[in-house]
């Protein structure tokens, strides 16, 4: 399996760190082998130069031998390779040996190769058989034969090889002392960019978009004269203008949930009144005229609408201010079946299903907004879908807390919509209109009551199945 390359900026600098040595390393020792063994092969023919072919000489006449042919061995270095050709073919070839001569075996292919040497005056390797690697040359001879003499290369591979070696060791113990080295360094290099990134890893955890938020400190020695403390001065500066359009939000937040919360306190006594006077008009004994009547109950109908309305933005605002809930014991069990009691009454023509559990569930909160937030799923579910639906009501529980689903087979909320269902004043098109009397902030409100719990509310809705589900913890 291929190993991934590194991913992190110190592994990829330490990484390159190593393989430029690496390369620089690999190209001081091709190059020192390269240069020594011409070095050698230089002395090398230098010696075969110096020898000017006269073991070589020796090999001629043997069948004759005298004082002039006799084979001399005499200052010949050992291994010293001789060879005498006449008319391309190998008359003769022998290898000084304990400061003597022995005839010396020669394949069909030996004999080729030293045929195809030229007599050039310079050293040229081939390899024989019996002996491996040589480095031989090829002068003419007083019989017009070719004299062939040479040295075994053996030394020469010998030496170029240990001196690989020692440069493998070297080289080797330097990549691996400069790689520690250098990662160390790169490490202690990048110490500032690693406090930038737990920085911004710090800021991208704080949930920016709720609430008031505290924003931790600048970072400290942003040296401008450095890459990295100029990344340190640009979060600097961007954390600082996120500050204050965060603060400058809050404090929006705030005048307008105080806003809200003054103009529902104010408003309720007004609409009550205009509310009350309709239906003191209803009542009225003597004759009213048709339309006036009709006005009068559309009066009475929206001031009722209106009631509501403040009355929930009211709740919102407290809500959105922290004002504290009731911490009490909830049997969750006896709400479900008193919303579904009134669900029922309100909406005879639709099935009304329960799943409970044989035992009573029991958490921690405010009795009178769970009822409420529990209230208005099931409102919601009567009003956006169309009589004869089946609704189910699921309670479960377990160690963590308990779970209430809602589910309908109505015709669904739209897919568009279902990321903002939470969100205030937010209708439907006309599957879920407010023609039934909706203010927009029943969802709203389930979402503001649950999350004051601690809790959380998802929906998951599709053509022909809808399921609100409210988690609340012990």
């Amino acid at each position: 399996m291929r190993r991934p390359p590194p991913r992190t900026l110190r592994a990829q600098l330490t990484a390159g760190l190593v393989t430029l040595l690496a390369l620089a390393c690999l190209a001081v020792g091709i190059t020192t082998a390269l240069a020594l063994r011409g070095f050698l092969m230089g002395r090398l023919d230098e010696q075969l130069s110096a020898s000017g072919g006269r073991f070589a000489a020796s090999l001629e006449h043997e069948a004759r031998p005298d004082a002039d042919n006799r084979p001399d061995t005499r200052g010949q270095a050992g291994s010293t390779f001789g060879a005498r050709l006449l008319n391309g073919s190998v008359t003769q070839a022998a290898v000084v040996d304990d400061a003597t001569d022995r005839p010396l075996p020669l394949t069909s292919r030996d004999r080729r190769a030293l045929a195809e040497i030229p007599m050039d005056g310079h050293g040229h390797s081939i390899r024989l058989s019996a002996l491996g690697a040589y480095r031989v040359t090829a002068v003419r001879g007083d019989d017009q034969d070719t004299l062939i003499t040479g040295l075994p290369l053996h030394p020469v591979e010998e030496t170029v090889h240990r001196l690989e070696a020692v440069e493998a060791v070297l080289f080797g113990a330097a990549l691996v002392v400069t790689g520690t080295a250098g990662a160390l360094w790169v490490r202690i290099s990048l110490r500032p960019l690693q406090q930038v990134t737990a920085r911004a890893a710090e800021v991208a955890g704080l949930p920016l978009a709720s609430g008031e938020i505290t924003m931790p400190g600048p970072l400290p020695d942003t040296d401008p004269r450095t890459e990295v403390g100029q990344v340190g001065t640009a979060l600097n500066h961007m954390l600082g203008h996120i500050e204050s359009a965060l603060i400058r939000r809050q404090a929006s937040e705030e005048r307008l949930r105080h806003f809200a919360a003054d103009a529902s306190h104010e408003l309720r006594t007004p609409v009550a009144n205009i509310r009350g006077h309709a239906e003191l008009a209803l009542r009225h004994h003597g004759p009213v005229p048709g339309k006036v009547r009709h006005a009068l109950e559309r009066i009475d109908g929206e001031s009722q609408r209106m009631t509501r309305l403040v009355d929930d933005l009211l709740l919102l605002a407290r809500l959105d201010a922290g004002r504290p809930l009731e911490h009490e014991p909830v049997d969750l069990t006896l709400l479900i079946l008193n919303a579904t009691d009134d669900a029922r009454a309100a909406g005879p023509a639709h099935h009304w299903l329960l799943d409970l559990p044989e035992e009573p569930v029991t958490v921690t909160g405010d009795a009178h907004r769970l009822q409420q937030a529990i209230g208005n799923l099931l409102a919601n579910a009567r009003t956006h879908t169309p009589p004869g639906t089946n609704v189910t009501i699921t309670l479960t529980a377990d160690q963590a807390g308990a779970c209430v689903s809602v589910s309908d087979n109505g015709p669904g909320i739209p897919e568009e919509l279902q990321p903002e269902v939470f969100s205030r004043f937010v209708r439907a098109d006309h599957a879920r209109s407010r023609s039934t009397g909706s203010t927009g902030l029943g969802l709203a409100i389930v979402h503001a009551v649950i999350t004051a719990h601690g809790g959380t509310v998802t929906v998951d809705s599709s053509p022909g199945h809808t399921t609100f589900r409210l988690t609340l913890p012990n």
